[in-house]
């Protein structure tokens, strides 16, 4: 790329499309997805503050959860504010290095989120497999260093996945057929050739996507071998109770992340993405606090005690 077509890409903007072959309906999914957003921000601040507040659940399991609702809280925010924005008009301009911030958080958190979902399967490996030594070997020091090298790895391979992206030339059109910044649909945009970039792309998701998804599998596949040694089917229940709600939020957030980015340019289909995107944007991170309290018997007690705690402060307070 020469010096006056890189000044050039980097003085322009982006037009975000979103849904604006839906006009009259974007005041319906405005409403729709706002409700959703809203949900979804209550779901997993709840589960923040009662693993932060609740003292029966300070433990690696429960530490693990709420630094992944914190990652998810920041995922959301980096896409939903815009979508919901683009909802309300027929366009969106979006600066080139606006574009690639976006694209880059987006990247980093998922990345971070991918990551954690493995360590708390590790985590589940060890509390099953290897009861009595859990306390030995799951230390607060280790769960400290598995989330920092989590968080430091996703944006670690989201800074070089980006960099290479937005080092492409987009010399024709500037507009993005989605309601973010996505890596297939700014790829799409390029008018050099991608096949780097595209191997590059594949490499990160790899490392992302494919290798944590199968240690998570391995994980549970020893995980259900031990569960059905246990003689009791109370000891079972709770074995597998402990785990179904992970395994399930495993599967639908590394489904739709596969399905849309362990594929070629060439297959890259805008309307059918930006379906499974709003899945995984929007649909999926609500039900995760859903999935997640209802399974577990120890966080519906503790949203109990807070909530009883609240109403009793309350009624402390109208005493007076």
């Amino acid at each position: 790329m020469t010096l006056v077509q890189r000044n050039h890409t980097l003085s322009s903007e982006f037009i975000i499309l979103g849904f604006g072959d839906l006009a009259e309906l974007q005041t319906f999914f405005f409403v729709l997805f706002l409700l959703m957003h809203l949900v979804t921000l209550a779901g997993h601040t709840t589960i923040v503050l009662i693993t932060l507040i609740d003292s029966c659940l300070q433990t690696p399991m429960y530490f693990f959860l709420r630094n992944l609702s914190t990652v998810e809280i920041c995922y959301i925010l980096v896409i939903v504010p815009n979508m919901l924005v683009n909802f309300l008009s027929r366009s969106q301009r979006m600066p080139f290095l606006g574009c690639a911030l976006q694209m880059h958080l987006f990247i980093a958190l998922g990345g971070a989120e991918c990551f954690l979902l493995a360590v708390m399967a590790y985590d589940r490996f060890v509390a099953i497999c290897s009861p009595l030594r859990y306390t030995i070997i799951i230390t607060r020091a280790l769960c400290l260093q598995m989330l920092t090298l989590a968080c430091v790895s996703g944006f670690a391979l989201s800074l070089v996945l980006t960099t290479l992206i937005f080092l492409l030339p987009f010399c024709q059109s500037r507009e993005i057929n989605h309601f973010f910044c996505d890596i297939p649909a700014v790829l799409f945009l390029a008018c050099s050739d991608t096949r780097a970039n595209e191997v590059a792309v594949f490499l990160v998701c790899t490392l992302i996507l494919l290798i944590p998804f199968l240690l998570i599998l391995l994980s549970y596949a020893f995980i259900i071998a031990a569960i059905l040694r246990i003689r009791s089917a109370e000891g079972r229940s709770k074995a597998f109770s402990t785990c179904a709600g992970h395994l399930l939020v495993s599967v639908l957030h590394y489904g739709c992340a596969i399905f849309i980015y362990i594929r070629p340019k060439s297959c890259y289909t805008p309307e059918q993405d930006k379906i499974v995107s709003l899945i995984y944007t929007n649909v999926t991170p609500m039900l995760y606090p859903v999935i997640y309290s209802l399974r577990n018997k120890e966080v519906k007690g503790a949203l109990r005690r807070l909530l009883k705690s609240y109403n009793q402060t309350r009624q402390q307070r109208n005493a007076r």
